[in-house]
């Protein structure tokens, strides 16, 4: 079920505010201070910190020995990551790009996700599989995409997508301490960046204690009673600046953040289309046999008789272009949603 409403952009009452990258970096802190299993491994996560500094300082902290650079070898040390979970260790490995996953797909598809089911439950692979996901910054077709429904879709390994620094630090707490595989799946325009163009409001309210978000718990960052807005990930933000426009126009959409895939806060997305009636799925992952489709299949299967209509926004099937026009043509904006939303209102 769903954590009660909240701002999105002040999750939790605090002054003190921090960027997305800062508070995964805060959680995986916590973590390796109170278990010394806990490590991470990927390409330029030691000295350069990450590339999306998402391991910003660990370095300096916990040593070469838990914070470990490794060669472009992703079926490499993403195997020997399966192999120290396997063998009691809580390794968090970073795939620098989720558009990598192809060339390391044995070791994610046929070991980390199905060991656990293949022993008997007598294997355990308590591992963190992070990665980088997501466009809208001129990077093309082979580092711009999400791939949420492709991992979502094989069973085996929880998948967890963070909008806000508050749901960041959560989610990361519950991935580490997670006795299965955990995906998480972190935007990059969300982080903080400097160099990278962010939507407004890239800080939230994040608590200096630890605190774990439960697995399967949508978050209404907006209610609403008109029409029903699910997303996840940086179109959250999206949809929040559709609905400012559409309260002027009289609308009022609720915005839900789903924050995980796997499991799925079905009954949150059910609750909502039985208030309001209308359904919109915004997702920046291909259309086609994706996210959305899900969704909408669950709010049929579950409350079709409340449900009047029903619209997907997503990226079309096709590859994703490097040229800004393009790019953006294909991607999901804050004034495609809301002309959505005034569609499904009519």
């Amino acid at each position: 079920m769903a954590t009660e409403s909240r701002d999105y952009t002040e999750a939790t009452e605090t002054d003190r505010e921090l960027t997305m990258s800062r508070a995964m970096v805060e959680a995986i802190a916590w973590e390796m201070r109170e278990n010394e299993e806990v490590f991470y491994m990927g390409e330029d996560v030691a000295d350069y910190g990450g590339i999306f500094s998402s391991t910003t300082g660990l370095l300096d902290e916990f040593g070469r020995d838990r914070v470990m650079d490794v060669p472009i070898s992703e079926t490499a040390y993403l195997g020997a990551a399966v192999g120290a979970a396997q063998a009691g260790m809580r390794p968090i490995a970073e795939l620098m790009f989720v558009d990598f996953f192809g060339v390391a797909m044995d070791q994610i598809y046929n070991n980390m996700a199905k060991n656990t089911y293949m022993s008997g439950g007598s294997v355990s692979v308590p591992m963190v599989l992070t990665t980088a996901v997501g466009g809208t910054y001129n990077d093309a077709g082979q580092h711009s995409q999400t791939l949420y429904g492709t991992f979502a879709h094989l069973p085996g390994m929880k998948v967890v997508v963070p909008s806000t620094a508050y749901d960041a630090k959560g989610l990361m707490h519950s991935a580490i301490r997670d006795d299965d595989p955990v995906v998480y799946m972190f935007h990059k325009r969300l982080m903080g960046l400097g160099w990278m163009p962010s939507p407004s409001g890239p800080k939230t309210g994040v608590p200096e204690e630890d605190y774990a978000i439960p697995f399967g718990e949508a978050d209404v960052k907006r209610p609403g009673d008109d029409v029903t807005v699910v997303t996840l990930g940086l179109h959250v933000h999206r949809a929040m600046e559709a609905a400012e426009q559409l309260d002027d126009d009289g609308i009022d959409a609720e915005v839900i953040d789903l924050r995980t895939l796997v499991p799925l806060d079905t009954e949150t997305v059910l609750d909502s289309v039985r208030k309001t009636g209308k359904l919109l799925v915004v997702d920046e992952d291909y259309q086609s046999f994706g996210v959305t489709g899900e969704i909408v299949a669950r709010a049929a299967e579950g409350a079709l008789d409340d449900l009047s209509a029903v619209k997907r926004l997503a990226i079309p099937d096709v590859p994703i272009p490097y040229a800004r026009s393009l790019e953006d043509e294909v991607n999901p904006g804050t004034d495609d949603i809301a002309a959505a939303v005034r569609e499904l209102h009519e």
